[in-house]
C-alpha cells in the first residue's frame, strides 16, 4: 500500500515512495552525522539529525518498524528532518533483526542505543535530560518496551524515569496469542514469554506517553493495541495522550511525517507539542 496521492509523481516517475519523500528533504536542513557505531555489531549504529541552532535542545530517539525482519535507518531520513526542522535532536538507530536475533535481542540493542544517546547527545546539542523514547510499528513495539518495561533499560544502567516520555506511532503492544507464521520464530512460539508485551509492563511510573494511531489501520488493530494501551495506562494514572486519526493506515501515519505528506494528517505537530509540553523528569539522571 502507497502513502496515497502525495506518491503519484514518485510512480510515474518509477521511484520508491521512500525515495521519494526522501528526495524531498533539503540538504541543509540540519545538522547530520552518520554511521556513528554504538555497538561492536555492523546494524549496532546510528544516525543523527540536529537543528541548525541546536542548544540543550530536547532528544528523541526514533526506532523504525519492519516486523523486527527489515528496515535501514537511512530509509528514515525523512524522519530525522521533519523532528530536527521542529528544534529536536533525532537520534535514528539500527538493530540487530530476525534472523540474526530474535527476542530479546532487539531490545538489548535498542537500550544500547538509548544509553549512547544519553551518554554522548549533548555533544550534537542534545539535552539529555529531556529525552524521548519513538518508533513506528515494530519500533513502536521496541519504545513501549524500553519505556515500561525496566529490564532492558536497567541492563545498560539506565531507568526508565530517566525517559521524559514515549511517542508510540501504531505499535503492536498487545499481540498475544501470535497467529502470523513469519513472526511466531521471533516470539519463541509457542513459548512466547507473557513478559514480551508492553501491555503487562504498565504501572503508575510509566513515563508520559503520546500514542498515534490511524482509524484505517488494517495492519495493526488500532483498538485492541493503541486504545487498550491507552486504556491501560490511564487506569493505572499514568499520563497518556491517545490520538486517532481518521482515514489514516499503518504506512500513511508515518509517512505524514514527510515534507510532501504533512497535509494528510497533523501528526508532526501533535509530536512536536507533546515533546514541548512535556517536563524533563522530576528525578535528576543518575550519571
Amino acid at each position: 500500500m502507497l502513502f496515497l496521492a502525495g506518491f503519484l509523481p514518485a510512480m510515474l516517475t518509477g521511484c520508491s515512495p521512500l525515495a521519494y519523500i526522501n528526495g524531498a528533504v533539503p540538504a541543509d536542513a540540519s545538522k547530520t552525522d552518520t554511521d556513528l557505531a554504538y555497538g561492536p555489531s555492523p546494524r549496532q549504529r546510528l544516525d543523527i539529525y540536529a537543528p541548525i541552532d541546536a542548544r540543550n535542545a530536547p532528544v528523541v530517539v526514533f526506532f523504525y518498524g519492519g516486523n523486527w525482519r527489515t528496515g535501514e535507518r537511512a530509509d528514515y531520513r525523512f524522519v530525522g528532518d521533519a523532528l530536527a526542522t521542529h528544534g529536536i535532536v533525532t537520534v535514528i538507530a539500527d538493530y540487530r533483526l530476525y534472523p540474526e536475533v530474535a527476542y530479546p535481542g532487539f531490545l538489548q540493542d535498542a537500550a544500547l542505543a538509548t544509553a549512547w544517546t544519553y551518554t554522548h547527545i549533548a555533544r550534537y546539542g542534545g539535552n539529555p535530560g529531556k529525552l524521548f523514547v519513538a518508533g513506528h510499528s515494530a519500533g513502536g513495539y521496541i519504545a513501549a518496551m524500553l519505556a515500561l518495561d525496566p529490564r532492558w533499560l536497567a541492563g545498560v544502567g539506565m531507568q526508565t524515569t530517566q525517559l521524559a516520555g514515549l511517542i508510540g506511532m501504531a505499535g503492536p503492544y498487545d499481540f498475544l496469542p501470535i497467529t502470523g507464521r513469519d513472526l511466531r520464530p521471533i516470539f519463541h512460539y509457542p513459548d512466547t514469554p507473557p513478559d514480551s508485551q508492553p501491555i503487562n509492563h504498565v504501572t503508575a511510573a510509566a513515563p508520559p506517553a503520546l500514542l498515534v494511531t490511524g482509524t484505517a489501520d488494517t495492519t495493526v488493530d488500532p483498538v485492541r493495541n493503541t486504545g487498550h494501551l491507552g486504556q491501560v495506562l490511564q487506569g493505572a494514572g499514568a499520563s497518556v495522550q491517545v490520538i486517532r486519526y481518521p482515514n489514516v493506515g499503518h504506512k500513511l501515519l508515518i509517512g505524514s511525517l514527510s515534507r510532501p505528506m504533512r497535509w494528510r494528517a497533523p501528526v508532526l505537530d501533535d509530536i512536536v507539542s507533546f515533546v514541548a509540553s512535556t517536563p524533563a523528569p522530576a528525578a535528576k539522571p543518575e550519571q
